[in-house]
């Protein structure tokens, strides 16, 4: 895989295949920029994971990976699979009341028995703790401007980083989400019209998704359906984000994005594995960061 963040987006569109964006080379220079920060401040990020479902293992291996990279200390607080509602809970409120954890997610997805209580669990997360940025407080907040995205969801804040990584502009352009997710989808749409862009949400029951995809500047897709994005469905010249990650029976990562049809007409277009993934974590780390920032200035202004 080519590196090309030597020159800018504008530079590239000027070649003729697309400049691959790697959320692993751009994820790498935002941890470095945290390092002096989490050395200054000492966050600790716990995160809590029910049972021992291999694809969540992955990603919170990763997460402890950079955690451990950029000196944040952390907590991985496994839980039995067969955990009630009310004892997860009680786990919640123990981490909301300890003042030495800045931040903690909830690794999600969780076992069937709880699925039906995913709202309530994520209410119950201290919002100033919240450094997935999935409660709604947090959610809320991503709706007023740029300016209020202090602990913004993690997904949609790396894609956001990961546009500006490369120097590709929003502003103008007409961005088409496929997926709307409370995760991804719905979020990163406000946080694209924040930044002035024109957004089309598609889900499943669109009718005719390839007459809007094919209209898209910027191609979201954010389904965890392999390979729904194909070359016909694309406007050329695109920048075609993929957030995909659905495992194969290879066990390979693999996209939304048909990766080889869609690259050749797009200017630009992430790859699966080391696209968006390596971004949502360093997001992760960088709301640890800020949480503890906002705890510090709290302390100091009712001193």
């Amino acid at each position: 895989m080519q590196k090309m963040s030597f020159i800018s987006y504008k530079q590239y569109t000027e070649h003729m295949s697309a400049m691959i964006l790697s959320g692993t080379e751009a994820a790498n220079a935002w941890l470095e920029e945290l390092k002096p920060k989490i050395e200054e401040l000492d966050p600790k990020l716990v995160i809590i994971q029910v049972g021992s479902e291999a694809a969540s293992l992955s990603y919170i291996k990763k997460k402890l990976e950079s955690c451990q990279r950029v000196g944040l200390r952390h907590e991985h607080r496994q839980l039995p699979f067969e955990i009630s509602f009310e004892t997860l809970l009680q786990t919640i409120e123990e981490l909301n009341n300890d003042p030495d954890v800045t931040g903690f997610i909830v690794q999600l997805p969780l076992p069937p028995h709880l699925q039906n209580h995913v709202p309530l669990i994520l209410r119950a997360i201290d919002p100033r703790k919240d450094v997935d940025g999935f409660t709604a407080y947090n959610l809320g907040k991503t709706f007023l401007s740029t300016h209020f995205e202090h602990l913004a969801p993690a997904t949609p804040a790396g894609i956001i980083r990961l546009l500006e990584h490369y120097k590709i502009s929003v502003a103008g352009k007409h961005a088409v989400i496929v997926g709307r997710s409370n995760i991804v989808g719905k979020p990163l749409g406000i946080m694209l019209l924040n930044r002035d862009a024109t957004i089309t949400i598609c889900h499943s029951h669109t009718e005719d998704i390839a007459h809007l995809t094919k209209q898209a500047d910027i191609l979201v897709a954010a389904t965890g359906r392999p390979k729904l994005i194909i070359g016909k469905m694309v406007k050329a010249g695109a920048v075609v984000i993929d957030v995909g990650t659905t495992r194969g029976e290879d066990g390979r990562l693999m996209g939304d994005v048909d990766f080889d049809e869609v690259q050749k007409l797009a200017s630009a277009i992430t790859p699966v594995p080391g696209g968006v993934g390596p971004m949502t974590v360093a997001s992760l780390i960088q709301n640890c960061v800020r949480a503890k920032e906002r705890e510090v200035k709290r302390n100091v202004d009712n001193s």
